[in-house]
């Protein structure tokens, strides 16, 4: 996976050694973090385009977000696209999952579906849900998942 930061300069560390790094820098700076994973998708001429984030907040001064891009190259269903959105969120929190432990840090995943019956990306909701919090995470889903509503949303559009 190539990741990135939102200035575009690429990142050469493996994601592990590169949150940890920030989570150093933090620490000793005085900031306390809190850690936000979502990912969304966009169709565009039939390929799906992902955009999965990364956010680190920094309580009470702002912060900044590491970016992944990924591409399908087939057709896929809404709940199938939804669903692929939060697993590809979930494989990264779990990678991070200790080294959040080991500093403390809390974790959110965000999923970009509605909680609204009425939109299109409800179909997924009960499946996604139980998926994130049966991994253990904590779960947002729209309007409260700006991870992936706002921040990945950006990167695909």
């Amino acid at each position: 996976m190539v990741w990135q930061k939102y200035n575009g300069e690429k990142i050469h560390a493996s994601i592990n050694d590169a949150v940890e790094d920030i989570i150093k820098t933090e620490i000793h700076l005085g900031n306390k973090l809190k850690v936000y994973i979502g990912t969304d998708s966009q169709v565009k001429r039939g390929i799906v385009e992902f955009a999965t984030v990364i956010v680190f907040l920094r309580e009470h001064k702002g912060g900044f977000m590491f970016i992944n891009r990924d591409k399908i190259f087939r057709r896929l269903s809404i709940k199938e696209r939804m669903l692929t959105e939060v697993q590809k969120s979930i494989d990264i929190a779990y990678q991070l999952c200790p080294l959040l432990d080991q500093y403390h840090i809390d974790l959110e995943v965000h999923a970009d579906i509605n909680t609204n019956p009425n939109f299109e990306s409800n179909i997924a909701l009960k499946e996604a849900m139980g998926y994130i919090m049966g991994m253990g995470f904590q779960f947002r889903a729209k309007p409260e998942s700006f991870a992936s509503t706002n921040c990945a949303n950006k990167m695909v559009q």
